[in-house]
């Protein structure tokens, strides 16, 4: 009882940082009950919905106590929140749940980040593409260095089965994030700055050179812009017809 103890007052006195660190590393281990542990002690987790939602998918797998109930408050958070991609995990979340139909979606072990970097990033960078096998993640340059080296298989390279080729979808959305979130800033003050940063080229550099000036507003950029970007992936997943295999039944 004492190391319980002991380890509910450590978590309880976790800033947001470490919080969103530590739920992070317990859903990227597949590890429910911890996720549970970590969403009934340590607070609000408003700011990780989509990373929440992916760490008690497994916690529910798994028959974590408690799961259910914390799954089913997500479900209408997400579905309250409505940002893209918050309805298909609650749709994954109720079907798991047995409140709503299955998906009609392939598993995919996939990680949204890797994912994310590719559709959202450079365009110059040329897209890639997703192995529908193993789930991994090939930007363009890693397929040209596999062709120049002889390690691309010709005959397979453009089986649709195996691949999943994606396209650049360039910065758009993520400059949206950054106006979204000075909208839902309290200080007038700060709003203004930012407001004034993101106008012309150089936008993003300016935004993170303002915004780290202001530790808590940092981190809740952070958190903002990783929810959102996962949502959208996650919505892409969907639109190609694929879920995230959540890391509980991934294979070792």
């Amino acid at each position: 009882m004492r190391s319980r103890n002991h380890a509910y007052a450590k978590t309880s006195k976790m800033d947001s940082k470490e919080q969103r660190s530590t739920l992070r590393a317990a859903v990227y281990r597949g590890d429910g009950p911890a996720v549970v542990h970590l969403l009934q002690n340590a607070g609000n987790y408003d700011n990780a919905l989509q990373l929440t939602g992916d760490g008690l998918i497994a916690a529910v797998i798994q028959r974590a106590q408690g799961a259910p109930e914390l799954a089913r408050h997500l479900v209408l958070a997400l579905r309250q929140r409505g940002w893209n991609g918050d309805d298909d995990l609650a749709d994954q979340l109720d079907a798991l749940l047995g409140s709503g139909p299955p998906p009609m979606l392939r598993p995919l072990p996939v990680e949204l980040d890797e994912l994310a970097g590719i559709l959202e990033g450079d365009p110059l960078n040329g897209g890639g593409r997703l192995d529908l096998t193993t789930g991994e993640v090939w930007p363009q340059a890693a397929i040209e260095y596999a062709r120049e080296t002889g390690e691309e298989d010709e005959d397979a390279a453009d089986d649709p089965e195996r691949w999943l080729w994606m396209h650049c979808e360039g910065s758009r959305d993520a400059y949206r994030d950054m106006e979204l979130f000075i909208a839902s800033m309290d200080d007038p003050g700060h709003a203004d700055r930012l407001t004034i940063a993101i106008e012309g080229r150089g936008a993003f550099r300016r935004f993170k050179d303002v915004i780290a000036s202001w530790p808590g507003e940092l981190e809740r950029w952070y958190a903002f812009a990783e929810e959102r970007q996962h949502g959208r992936t996650r919505s892409w997943l969907t639109e190609a017809g694929y879920r995230v295999l959540p890391a509980a039944r991934r294979p070792p």
